[in-house]
């Protein structure tokens, strides 16, 4: 899916209300942006980065022992 925005005052961006409904998207949820390959990508986060943390890790979280293995989660699923 695509759709033409315009870079708006302050170089803002709109986000079509198709393609925020087909990701899900919610104001104020966090996101990455990045260049690649002379193309811009924005990658959402997870709405709720405790709940998904909570789903990777278990319960109880130990952030001494599964930092690393957290770490490497969040940079497989950011695109990085």
């Amino acid at each position: 899916m695509s759709e033409e925005v315009t870079v708006g005052r302050r170089h803002t961006l709109v986000i079509p209300k198709s393609i925020r409904e087909e990701l899900g998207l919610e104001e104020g949820q966090r996101a990455l942006i990045y260049v690649e390959g002379g193309k811009i990508v924005i990658e959402p986060f997870p709405g709720d980065p405790f709940k998904t943390l909570g789903e990777v890790v278990g319960e109880p979280y130990d952030e001494a022992k599964e930092e690393k293995r957290v770490e490497r989660w969040l940079k497989r699923h950011a695109g990085r």
